[in-house]
């Protein structure tokens, strides 16, 4: 691991000619990715990656540099590049770290890197061979498998230090059907802050076998009903509209660039009083979880909106001191090389206290959605699109028949508050969240809810 006893020294070059906050960021981790197409292995990719960033934050902005250069030579000719930058009086610093702990703590049975990478190409031969004993029609199988444990180290100026030793599990299976002229994908994710326990209690094959099941039962489905009508989105959904239509606007620095439309808003209604939003890096082994953000910051669960009211912003330390307010744990990186913003963790609907199959009793009409898929948000006025990838009709207020081609199309703020309904259920889905050019790695989850009246597009 990193000298921390060099760390001082290293803190006190950057700041040597001024700057508000200093910090240093540490990381070391191993990675394994597999990835399976026409059932043949294509790649596996197996390394390491170990490199230092450090950063000063001076008058609301941003001086960062980094290195894969270990050396206290490269060290001290990195923080020099830094205080180069920054044109004050020379100022005295001295750091005394304090090492921080965390009350969060994610257990790991078996480690990946426990495990033989033959015996992971295995999982991923099994899972293809799964997918495609489903169905004659099934035509493609893609599987991709990556796991990776990442040790990092964060030191600052306000001599915190804090150290989290964070393991990442993902299998992804996307399955194409077809029958004559139409083509059909089932798409299936599993992983989290876990260890390969995971597909013990959830093989790859299972993961394969829901994907492959997906695309063959759209191939059988009836066009989707066109025009505005009630949804439902089932709690088997996961969050991703809550995740992209709401959480990317509560981001600190979306808002403070006026490219959010809750921009300002702070107290405000701006959902149904049923609804509850959260952010919580607390949750154990969920695949937005830690211990300590990038930034050195204890995990913590924020509460985003209050039963419709907005509560707060997720923030970093750059945002939070320009707004004044206290730290959300949000501050994240994809790695050393890049520069903390502020980023969702695991985002959330609060359950309610209704039962779901009442709430789908009391809708005679309308779109019942098992599962979303891919969409685009426009962050700046809320407008979204969104496909669906597993959708029914609602006949008289039963789950009838399967429906493909739908998407969902309104307005953030909107549909927040338009819900009337909400489960007493939770479902989570996972992804990696791409902003600013960085992948993060999220998850979100939602109860069943409903939303009275929503513009489906399909077929008139």
């Amino acid at each position: 691991m990193f000298p921390k006893g060099d760390i001082p020294a290293i803190l006190k070059k950057a700041l040597s000619r001024g700057g508000d906050y200093g910090e240093l960021y540490f990381e070391t981790g191993q990675q394994v990715a597999i990835a399976l197409e026409e059932s043949r292995i294509e790649k596996v990719v197996t390394g390491t990656a170990t490199g230092v960033g450090l950063r000063v934050l001076i008058e609301g902005r941003t001086v960062y540099a980094y290195t894969n250069d270990l050396s206290p030579k490269s060290l001290q000719a990195l923080a020099g590049i830094v205080s180069r930058a920054i044109q004050q009086a020379p100022q005295e610093r001295v750091t005394i770290l304090s090492a921080l702990t965390s009350p969060v703590d994610f257990r790991i049975q078996i480690d990946p890197a426990s495990v033989e990478t033959e015996q992971k190409v295995a999982q991923v031969l099994a899972a293809d061979a799964a997918a495609r004993r489903v169905d004659p029609r099934i035509c493609q199988v893609s599987v991709v498998y990556a796991d990776s444990r990442k040790q990092v180290l964060i030191a600052n100026s306000l001599g915190e230090m804090a150290e989290d030793d964070r393991v990442s599990l993902m299998g992804r299976v996307q399955v194409l059907a077809r029958q004559g002229d139409t083509l059909q994908t089932g798409l299936e994710t599993a992983g989290g802050a876990v260890g390969l326990e995971l597909f013990d209690a959830d093989p790859l094959e299972a993961v394969a076998t829901r994907a492959a099941r997906r695309s063959v039962l759209m191939l059988d489905a009836a066009p989707a009903p066109a025009g505005r009508m009630p949804v439902i989105l089932s709690a088997e959904a996961g969050g991703t509209m809550i995740h992209e239509a709401v959480g990317h606007g509560l981001e600190l620095d979306l808002a403070q660039q006026g490219l959010s439309v809750y921009s300002g808003r702070m107290g405000d209604q701006i959902a149904s009083p049923a609804i509850t939003v959260v952010d919580d890096a607390t949750l154990p082994n969920r695949r937005g979880s830690f211990r300590f953000d990038d930034e050195a910051s204890v995990a913590q669960r924020t509460v985003l909106i209050e039963q419709g009211t907005l509560k707060a912003y997720m923030n970093d330390r750059l945002t939070a001191a320009k707004a004044g307010v206290p730290l959300t744990g949000n501050g994240r990186r994809e790695s050393y090389r890049c520069r903390p913003i502020p980023r969702m963790t695991n985002t959330m609907i609060l359950s309610g206290t209704e039962d779901p199959a009442a709430i789908l009793a009391s809708t005679p009409t309308g779109l019942f959605v098992v599962r979303m898929g891919g969409g685009q948000v426009n962050t700046v006025n809320g407008d979204f699109v969104f496909e669906v990838s597993e959708g029914y009709r609602i006949e008289n207020g039963q789950v009838g028949e399967p429906v493909r081609g739908a998407t969902l199309t309104g307005n953030g703020p909107d549909v927040l508050m338009q819900i009337d309904r909400v489960g007493r259920d939770l479902g989570f889905a996972i992804g990696t969240c791409g902003k600013d050019g960085q992948g993060a790695p999220v998850a979100d989850a939602q109860p069943t809810i409903r939303i009275p009246d929503i513009t489906v597009g399909g077929h008139v």
